[in-house]
């Protein structure tokens, strides 16, 4: 009886481990983007990216993919979905340059956003410029996307639009290192300890709707949260981000996708203290 139970013991570790080892591989954003690209006339450009690989086929074949063009006009104005719920902290991180962004990890997650009920860590943020979503038709500089991850896999983005003015103080706190990153062919840059509660947000009103991650394996049913204020960003801040890859390339962001009837939700606070 207790062998037994040893090897029930070792199944289910294994088990465990498995599924832990499998889930991130299956959802998360694929970390070296050289096998597809955003020029549109090319072959691994945004409207074959679905047949790059088998796992990539919700890019061309998705109902719920994402950036999409947040219309006002068709918005729910729901005041009862409340407040973003977030509980970061400061942690160790990297500056990794993916092949067509530059995206900052926390080596351990930096905290929490609850949404729902379910509690995402804090994994990592990227920027894509110009910005993928838009709003009303319009679109903007950059755009930030904060990418957090469930125990049991799932996916929440919080989006941050930026228009050309004053500077980011988030990413002039990471100027030394974007510049460092930009004359180096390292693919990985120590940053040190980074601190996500600097990244302003400055609003309390925000888009809520489901869709996808934006880059392969453009995997779906992810919660997207999209602040409504649009924030600053200096042209020079931009122009580095886009450098510091080394791609060649003006733009990062991927085609606005079609809504497929899907809600998108807008949260104002009914004490209008925004």
């Amino acid at each position: 009886m207790g062998k037994l139970a040893i090897q029930l013991l070792f199944l289910i570790t294994f088990f465990l481990v498995l599924v832990s080892h499998i889930l991130p591989i299956t959802s998360q954003e694929v970390e070296d983007e050289r096998e597809f690209n955003y020029d549109p006339y090319s072959e691994k450009g945004p409207a074959h990216w679905g047949r790059i690989r088998p796992e990539w086929s919700a890019c061309s074949n998705g109902t719920m993919q994402s950036p999409i063009d947040l219309l006002n006009e068709i918005v729910d104005i729901v005041p009862d979905l409340g407040r973003l719920n977030r509980s970061y902290k400061p942690g160790n991180a990297i500056l990794k340059n993916r092949g067509h962004d530059i995206m900052l990890k926390w080596e351990s997650g930096a905290g929490i956003i609850e949404i729902n009920g379910t509690e995402y860590v804090l994994n990592q943020c990227h920027w894509h410029s110009p910005s993928e979503h838009t709003i009303d038709g319009e679109r903007f500089a950059l755009e930030l996307h904060m990418v957090h991850e469930s125990l049991d896999g799932k996916i929440a983005v919080v989006g941050i639009l930026y228009k050309i003015g004053r500077p980011d103080s988030f990413l002039s706190s990471l100027t030394k290192q974007l510049e460092y990153v930009a004359g180096t062919t390292e693919r990985d840059t120590v940053v040190g300890v980074v601190d996500p509660r600097n990244i302003k947000i400055g609003s309390r009103k925000y888009y809520r709707y489901l869709g996808s991650l934006t880059t392969p394996p453009c995997t779906e049913n992810v919660v997207w949260t999209v602040v409504k204020k649009v924030r600053t960003v200096t042209k020079e801040q931009v122009q580095l981000l886009r450098v510091a890859v080394h791609d060649d390339s003006d733009t990062n962001a991927r085609p606005l996708q079609p809504l497929n009837g899907r809600t998108v939700k807008l949260f104002i606070p009914e004490d209008k203290d925004d």
